[in-house]
């Protein structure tokens, strides 16, 4: 013990002292809701509740140690869709939000679902530094931010994540970019959705 103080892991969601997520908090992370995603995106909960509790807790409070457990939910998503992937990705936040956290939470969970699958993961985007997507309304939020892809996209089926999907803009715009530079096909994931269906995002097979 250094001067008297005791350092203990709390839970993400509630900030009970003990795992990283408490069993409260896990059960609501599995939770049978309907997430309302756009159509096409593969999503593992509804941002609301416990939910949004543990990922705001992952984004703004550095609770990385939830990263794996995320990813353990979207790898059963995947699994129940019965959709193969070679290639793992994600939508990189903006270069201000990285510099700002320290890390890319998009990118965490996308190293943790392709060690869980056993497949790669590259990064194949930059974004525009054309600001974060949080607190923008809904109609701002349509307008997707620009992405470049890296250059020798593979010709292969690819997994792209996403942390929280609203309008799903963002992913529509990021898949494209990836469809553009030869990527085979593209699945479209996030490990959370706002409440409310937007505009459909298409999946190509």
């Amino acid at each position: 013990m250094l001067g008297g103080m005791i350092f203990t892991t709390r839970c993400a969601g509630c900030d009970a002292p003990g795992a990283p997520i408490c069993r409260t908090c896990r059960f609501a992370l599995v939770s049978r809701a309907d997430p309302g995603a756009p159509e096409g995106v593969l999503v593992a909960a509804p941002f609301s509740g416990r939910v949004r509790d543990v990922l705001l807790g992952f984004k703004y409070r550095n609770r990385r140690a939830v990263a794996g457990h995320l990813a353990g939910l979207l790898v059963n998503r995947l699994a129940a869709s019965g959709q193969r992937v070679d290639l793992v990705t994600w939508a990189p936040t903006s270069p201000r939000r990285r510099r700002e956290r320290g890390f890319d939470q998009a990118e965490l969970v996308a190293r943790q679902v392709a060690r869980q699958l056993g497949v790669r993961c590259r990064r194949l985007l930059e974004r525009d530094d054309t600001g974060p997507q949080t607190g923008r309304s809904r109609v701002v939020r349509l307008h997707a931010p620009g992405f470049r892809a890296h250059p020798r996209v593979p010709a292969a089926r690819i997994l792209l994540i996403d942390d929280v999907v609203t309008t799903g803009a963002t992913l529509r715009a990021a898949a494209a970019c990836l469809r553009g530079a030869g990527a085979t096909a593209v699945v479209p994931a996030a490990y959370a959705a706002t409440p409310g269906r937007a505009v459909g995002l298409e999946r190509v097979a």
